[in-house]
Parts: C-alpha cells; sequence; structure tokens
C-alpha cells in the first residue's frame, strides 16, 4: 500500500548538546571580533541624502531589487546545498541542523550594526553598507527556505526512493530527477515568503544609525523610511504604489509562471480539475525564440551537465561517492582547518566572556526580565496568527481560483514593510491602553504571520488530488475531512511556518519595542529594547549580553518544544 510521509524524520537527539555550547560559543567570539573592529570604526559617518521626489523612485526600485536578487540567489544556492547535505547524511545532520537553528534564531538587527562597523573599519563605507545590506536580506530569506527543502527532502514517499534506488539512479541524477522537483513546489512558496520578508528588513538595512554614524544607501527602503520619518504622506504613498506595482509585476511575470510549472510535480494518482494558469508563461514558451534557446543552448548545456556529473544509469561507481586518491589529504586539510577554527572559536569566546563581564548586574536583570516580557508577546502574536493563517492558507492552497484572486493580493500585503506603517500605527495606538505593548504585538504580527501563511499554502497545496477526491466520496463532513486529511497533512508544514514566524518575531521585538518618532523615545520592557537600546549608546557590552541571552533562549525553546513537534509529526501524523 502506499505511503506518503508529513513529518520529517529528525534524528532522536537531546534538547541541548555539547555542540550547541560549542556554536554558541563560536557566535560570541564572531562577535566579539565584530566588536573590535567596531572600535576602530569611523567616529562620524554621513550617508548620501535621500531625495524624496517621485522622480528617484524609479532608480531606487532597481537598486534595491538589485540588493534583493543578490540576496535570493545567494540564499536559494545555501538552502539547496545546505538542505540536501542535512538530509543525505546523517553524521552532518547532527552538526548542521542545530547550526541552523542557531543561525535562524539570531536577532539579525542586533547584529547589522556589528557587521557593519567591522565593516566600515577595513572597507569604504559604501562598500560595506551594500555588503551589510546583502548579508541581512540573506539572513532574512535563507533560514526559511533551508528548513523548508530540508522538510521535502526528509518527507519523499518511500516508493519514490525505491524506484530510483531500482533505476540505480546516481547522486546527480537523483537529485535532479527526485528531490529537486519533489520540493519544487514548497520551495517556490518559500522563495516567495522569503522574497516577501526582504522587503521587510530592507527599510531597516538601508539606513541604519550607530550613534553618531549614519549609514544609509538609495533605495525604495530608504525612500520610505525617510519619508516615513519626516511625515511626508504624498511620498509614503508614492513608495508604498511603487512597491506594489514591483510586486504584481514580479507576481505576473516570475512566481505565478514558475507555480505553475512546478505543479507538475505534485504527487497526485489524478490530474486536477483546475490546473493552473499563468499567461506569461504561455506567452513565451510558444515564442520561437524560446524553442530555439530550449532546443540549442538549454537541452545540449543539462545533457554535458549530466554526463560530467552522472555516470551511466545502472553503473556501479558514482563520481560523488567514488573515493578520490586525494580524500586522504583531503580530510586532514579539513580536520587541521577545523582545529584551527576551533582554537580560534575558545580565544574569541575567551575574550567575549571578558567583555560580558563588564556588564552590570542591573543590566542582567533587566535583559532577564525583558526577555520574560518578550516571550509573552511573541506567544501573543503566534497565537493570534495561527488563528487566521490556517485557515486562510487551506483555502488559497487547494482552490486555483481563490488563488489566482487572493495570491497577488497576499503577496502584496505580505511585501509591504510593517516598519513603514509602524509610525501611523503608534499615532493611533499610543494614547491607548497598553499602547506601546499593543503596537510591538501588532507589529510581530505584522512582520511574522507571512511566515504561517505561505507554508501552510505549500502544505495544502502539496496535497494530492486523489486523497481529495476520497474524501468527498467517503462524504466525509468539513470536520471530519481536517481531521483525518488536512490537519495531518499540514502540521509539518505548521511546525515549520511556525519556527521561521517566531524567529520573525523575537527579531521584530528589537524595532518593535524601542521607537524613535516625533522627536521623542518610546520604550516598553522586553529584549528588544534592551538591544536596541544599547545600539543606539553603542553599548557594546550590553549589545553582546543581550543578543547572546536571546540566542539562547530561542534555541532552548527551539529544541525543547518544537523539535519535539517535530517528531509527533514523524511518528504519528503520517498517511498510509
Amino acid at each position: 500500500m502506499r505511503r506518503i510521509r508529513f513529518g520529517p524524520a529528525l534524528p532522536k537527539t537531546p534538547p541541548f548538546t555539547v555542540g550547541d555550547g560549542v556554536i554558541l560559543l563560536g557566535l560570541a567570539a564572531l562577535t566579539w571580533v565584530g566588536v573590535r573592529l567596531a572600535f576602530h570604526a569611523p567616529a562620524v559617518v554621513e550617508g548620501p541624502e535621500i531625495s524624496r521626489s517621485p522622480a528617484a523612485l524609479p532608480w531606487y526600485a532597481m537598486l534595491s531589487i538589485g540588493r534583493m536578487a543578490v540576496a535570493y540567489f545567494l540564499s536559494l544556492l545555501f538552502s539547496l546545498a545546505y538542505g540536501y547535505a542535512a538530509a543525505r547524511n546523517a553524521g552532518a545532520r547532527r552538526v548542521l541542523m542545530p547550526l541552523l537553528d542557531v543561525l535562524q534564531s539570531v536577532p539579525i538587527l542586533s547584529f547589522l550594526p556589528v557587521v557593519l562597523l567591522g565593516l566600515s573599519a577595513v572597507m569604504p563605507q559604501s562598500t560595506a553598507a551594500e555588503i551589510a545590506a546583502i548579508v541581512l536580506i540573506f539572513t532574512s530569506q535563507a533560514w526559511n527556505m533551508t528548513f523548508g527543502f530540508y522538510q521535502s527532502m526528509t518527507t519523499i514517499p518511500q516508493e519514490l526512493r525505491e524506484a530510483a534506488a531500482i533505476y540505480r539512479l546516481p547522486a546527480w541524477l537523483k537529485f535532479r530527477f527526485l528531490e529537486l522537483p519533489f520540493a519544487a513546489l514548497g520551495l517556490l512558496w518559500n522563495s516567495i515568503m522569503s522574497w516577501a520578508g526582504g522587503w521587510f528588513f530592507l527599510m531597516a538595512s538601508e539606513i541604519f544609525h550607530v550613534g553618531a554614524r549614519d549609514f544609509r544607501l538609495p533605495g525604495l527602503g530608504s525612500y520610505l523610511q525617510t519619508a516615513a520619518s519626516a511625515g511626508d504622506v504624498r511620498a509614503v504613498l508614492f513608495g508604498v504604489g511603487a512597491l506594489v506595482a514591483i510586486i504584481v509585476l514580479l507576481d505576473q511575470l516570475v512566481w505565478r509562471p514558475l507555480l505553475a510549472w512546478a505543479d507538475r510535480f505534485k504527487v497526485e494518482m489524478v490530474e486536477g480539475d483546475e490546473p493552473p494558469e499563468a499567461w506569461f508563461r504561455d506567452v513565451v514558451t510558444r515564442s520561437w525564440i524560446f524553442d530555439r534557446l530550449e532546443a540549442r543552448v538549454l537541452a545540449p548545456l543539462a545533457e554535458r551537465i549530466d554526463r560530467r556529473l552522472a555516470p551511466p544509469l545502472g553503473s556501479d561507481v558514482d563520481p560523488l561517492d567514488a573515493p578520490a586518491p586525494g580524500r586522504r589529504r583531503a580530510t586532514l586539510a579539513v580536520r587541521g582547518l577545523a582545529a584551527a577554527v576551533v582554537l580560534a572559536g575558545i580565544y574569541g569566546g575567551y575574550r567575549a566572556v571578558g567583555l560580558l563581564a563588564e556588564v552590570p548586574a542591573a543590566a542582567w536583570g533587566r535583559i532577564g526580565t525583558g526577555l520574560l516580557a518578550t516571550l509573552a508577546r511573541v506567544a501573543v502574536a503566534l497565537g493570534f496568527a495561527l488563528v487566521w493563517t490556517v485557515p486562510v492558507g487551506v483555502a488559497i492552497g487547494t482552490s486555483r481560483r481563490l488563488a489566482g484572486v487572493l495570491q497577488p493580493i497576499v503577496q502584496v500585503l505580505a511585501a509591504i514593510p510593517a516598519t513603514a506603517l509602524f509610525p501611523v500605527i503608534l499615532l493611533v495606538l499610543l494614547r491607548a491602553p497598553f499602547g506601546l505593548n499593543l503596537a510591538a504585538v501588532l507589529l510581530m504580527l505584522m512582520g511574522t504571520q507571512w511566515y504561517l501563511l505561505f507554508n501552510v499554502i505549500a502544505g495544502a497545496a502539496a496535497i494530492p488530488q486523489d486523497l481529495e477526491f476520497t474524501t468527498r466520496l467517503l462524504r466525509l463532513g468539513t470536520l471530519q475531512r481536517w481531521r483525518t486529511l488536512v490537519l495531518p497533512a499540514l502540521f509539518p508544514y505548521v511546525v515549520t511556518g511556525s519556527i521561521t514566524a517566531t524567529g520573525g518575531a523575537w527579531n521584530a521585538s528589537i524595532v518593535a519595542e524601542y521607537v524613535e518618532f516625533g522627536g521623542a523615545t518610546h520604550e516598553t520592557t522586553g529584549i528588544g529594547a534592551v538591544v536596541a537600546e544599547a545600539t543606539a549608546h553603542a553599548d557594546y557590552a550590553t549589545l553582546l549580553a543581550g543578543t547572546l541571552v536571546l540566542v539562547a533562549a530561542v534555541v532552548v525553546i527551539n529544541r525543547v518544544f518544537w523539535l519535539r513537534l517535530y517528531r509527533v509529526a514523524e511518528s504519528r501524523f503520517r498517511m498510509e
């Protein structure tokens, strides 16, 4: 009988291991290196003037799209390589998945000043700002895509794996014809989410203040932030209009054609009633130029790559798996490099501990209290997100007609940076009871609910059509259908979306709990406020302490709570 596993097969490791401590130690060491470089950064940095004229928008939009494209390309390569290594190699998984867990929990907005100041100490300001912006956008895109691709790699149906083994497909052909196609639909939906999430952090990365240093880059994010800070409603509307136009164009010219193409890779026994359509894909694929390009360039190039990376079908030798003459020397070199990195990490960690010793006891108490307050806001924001994203995501993922209407709208709403609307939210809520607390939860919700929604859409879209038909033939009611089919299929996607959503909520706390608006500073109790205030006053010791406490807390929550849910998905929520 056919079996489809919906839960990823995770290794049964303890919630917190020695490896986690080593990773956190290395993270502290890298932070200390950045802080030491920051001491040598220019005392005063003045960025270029940002024009609020609508005539500047086309050029600014091109610059921002360029940064987003570079960051997305790097994120895609990273996700494919990292997810593949973690899914295919049990030994690598024991290191890579805990490391990914730590990386996705790092509050990137708290590391941005360290990266910016460190880079500006060794290279020109404009170059440092460009690299820091791309790094920030990359870190907002990569983890969601990597988790999604890893989940897809570990949930490939067993019969497909057995077919690949029977045909003795080498590693490259198995990746090209089985693993990547199976993950294509989920990877695309996560790419849409990651691209939308990149817009959220674009505003933070194109204008950033550290004390008297004003880092800024010309772009759509800096345009919107400058207009919002100046209270120029007309410029804000022009900027949001340009952003919406870009999102709609990308949806019609890029994402919708790719989703229609990836629909062919769904695991189902029958074809859907309403196959997805994309007018731009039809126009391009029916053109004479595309036919010539595919016949003369793309097909020969694919064949050449296949011949280079894979032996003939049925061969016993796979170049990717066969031992190489220099394998032993390479192994020794890797071990030597790893030993050097460990020694450097120990030294950097020792110096980081010395820097942490400068943090007063009162600051540690404020960090602990702030951590609990922010945790409560994150939990509330995640609860509200779950209430509406699951039913809406299922509706979009299972209905072609509804998806055609709502998909562009959702992409537009997800891509509008919540930080651009935050000043308006503050004006409305500051005088209300629990004003800034309520505004902080709302900003967290606006910035993170989309991670859940797009993962739910991907999970709903991946439900085989023949199973949908079976529920209709059995005349299952709505409640029974959700209990026996929809929720088991969605469970691992909801867990993945929740992990990335909570990581985004912790990041958003840095922007939401400490706000400079209208010539005044508004803050509330929270770990985000501690990190943001330390950044504003260049208090590197408190910044390091708050960041490491935040990272450790998120890692512990992920291991104790979310990892156990992953294991529940593997052991109970499968359809056989």
